[in-house]
């Protein structure tokens, strides 16, 4: 199937304006895009999803607000007294459909059509296309992302290159698990009864409209990722939305798998309410590191104490890290469910074998952590890191999994997971921070959400924790970098102020947008509240 997108009808600029091609249903578009995907039945489906289910969305943010409110003021996240008798009581979640019992690799990436037929052809066990931290949410790439989801998964997809390459899927691909954007996330093109539709539900309905039957037939799903959550509530609500999905498609109870990234501070108290809530799909949590760092920052803005040490020293062998890991491998190994290791960024560097060897051993030794562990598998963000994951996990693994070693010697107390490691914040690491949110926000801003930097592989996560470590370091008074200079917005100031001069200056992702990107992370670094997302406000500048 051919990807057919159409134009804007309504600009960046004006986007938050009603629309006026009304439609007497009360979906309205402010864009088109190709029939296939918005067809009358498929924007019924997520309308109907939306009718039933913003209200409680919006709620749900609201309490967020109010929870960090308290913590802005002093209170601590911590296991929760009302939910005791969950975490205190023996059960297991539903049990893990064969095509998901072994996932000791998974890849992610965009869903972008030559990423997802390389991923799918990978050695991968699985491929998570990923609508939210890798991809930047214009209305093309969205649009396009569900097409190539579509011959995905009834193994038509193709791709010719600009050089003439041709790309096809092979006869056993990975399985394919689709993340949707989080509950944060509006969709400014849809709106349903005049307000703007969820990116989750948006993203999340029109791949189960268009492919969840076929892949029930399949027995290969339909499985997702859900991103962000921040309470056991939020999980609730996606099992309510799913379920109801299941009955609108005629799907078969529980046949929508789901694995739940725990990626933020307040879930990480969580996970046994995460898991009862969704006990009849959930098969396993993520440890979702990079936005798991950017959410401790973001939990803690307000407090000097748990200011964190620049990004380089923030590795999974800090205790607080360590005790996040561990205690999400005993949680899910108790209840059945997998528990599944983190992103590795690294990226080959093919002009530098001694610098490759290093970053490839960094990979090999996080990897050796996790399986030792006891994670059921892991993530990598490129096809060259596959072999040496898989050969830590092999190692390790007896069978498909470990999920009968249940880490009983685990003990994981609030003040594990709260207390922040010592460390430095150097001129360099300061700068790089500076550099790093300027050109991914570029990238981003062009269109590309997932971008090679210094060989890491950047995607929203990574750039988020660059931008609220700036934030916090500015507006807590007394830090200082390791040369003796004070922390403060005339040192930042400067900083950005050169970030043009010394980023690469020939063929740079969003070469024509880096200006603007540094306009938008002085504003945000500037600004008295630090923003929830990054993404939030940049949203406003996309097509």
């Amino acid at each position: 199937m051919g990807v057919q997108t159409g134009e804007l009808t309504m600009s960046s600029q004006t986007s938050q304006a009603r629309p006026n091609d009304a439609d007497p249903s009360g979906v309205e578009l402010a864009a088109k895009g190709d029939p296939c995907i918005l067809s009358k039945e498929a924007l019924a489906f997520v309308a109907d999803l939306h009718r039933h289910f913003n209200a409680r969305r919006l709620g749900l943010l609201e309490a967020r607000a109010e929870r960090q409110a308290g913590f802005d003021a002093g209170e601590l996240p911590g296991f929760l007294s009302a939910t005791a008798a969950i975490r205190e009581s023996e059960w297991k979640v539903a049990a893990v459909p064969a095509a998901l019992l072994d996932r000791r690799v998974e890849i992610t990436g965009p869903v972008d059509r030559k990423m997802i037929i390389n991923a799918l052809n990978s050695d991968a066990k699985v491929f998570m296309a990923d609508f939210e931290d890798s991809t930047s949410p214009t209305w093309d790439n969205l649009i396009e992302g569900q097409l190539n989801l579509i011959d995905a998964v009834a193994g038509c997809i193709d791709f010719r290159s600009a050089d003439g390459r041709e790309y096809a899927l092979r006869a056993d691909p990975a399985v394919l698990m689709v993340r949707p954007r989080g509950w944060h996330l509006d969709e400014k093109h849809l709106f349903v009864d005049g307000q703007p539709i969820s990116g989750s539900l948006f993203d999340c309905g029109l791949f189960l409209f268009h492919n969840a039957s076929a892949l029930q037939a399949q027995a290969r799903g339909p499985f997702l990722y859900l991103p962000k959550l921040q309470s056991h509530q939020e999980a609730a609500l996606w099992e309510a939305m799913l379920t109801r999905a299941e009955n609108k498609l005629g799907l078969d109870p529980g046949v929508i798998k789901v694995t739940v990234l725990i990626e933020t501070l307040p879930a990480a108290f969580e996970m046994d309410e995460i898991l009862w809530e969704l006990r009849s799909r959930i098969v396993g949590l993520n440890c979702g590191r990079w936005d798991y760092i950017f959410s401790y920052i973001k939990t803690f803005r307000a407090r000097r104490a748990h200011v964190l040490p620049e990004r380089a020293q923030v590795g999974m062998t800090a205790p607080f890290l360590k005790a996040y890991s561990e205690l999400l491998i005993k949680t899910c190994h108790r209840r059945g469910a997998f528990a599944m290791g983190g992103m590795a960024a690294q990226i080959p560097i093919s002009n530098d074998a001694i610098a490759n060897e290093r970053a490839m051993q960094r990979v090999r030794n996080d990897k050796q952590r996790e399986a030792r562990a006891g994670h059921d598998g892991t993530w990598v963000a490129h096809p060259g890191l596959i072999p040496i994951a898989m050969e830590e996990f092999n190692k390790v693994l007896n069978g498909p999994n470990q999920l009968d070693r249940l880490r009983d010697d685990v003990e994981v107390s609030a003040a594990d997971l709260l207390t922040a490691p010592t460390g430095t914040i150097s001129a360099s690491g300061f700068a790089n921070n500076v550099d790093i949110c300027v050109r991914y926000l570029a990238a981003w801003l062009d269109g590309l959400g997932c971008v090679p930097i210094h060989h890491l592989m950047e995607d929203a996560a990574t750039a988020e924790i660059s931008r609220a470590q700036l934030w916090q370091w500015l507006h807590h008074e007394g830090l200082s970098l390791e040369d003796g200079r004070s922390i403060d917005f005339a040192l930042f100031d400067e900083v950005l102020a050169g970030c043009a001069a010394r980023l690469p200056q020939g063929g740079l992702p969003g070469q024509s947008r880096v200006g603007e990107a540094i306009v938008i992370l002085g504003e945000l670094s500037h600004a008295k509240e630090l923003a929830e997302f990054l993404t939030l406000p940049a949203y406003q500048h996309l097509p």
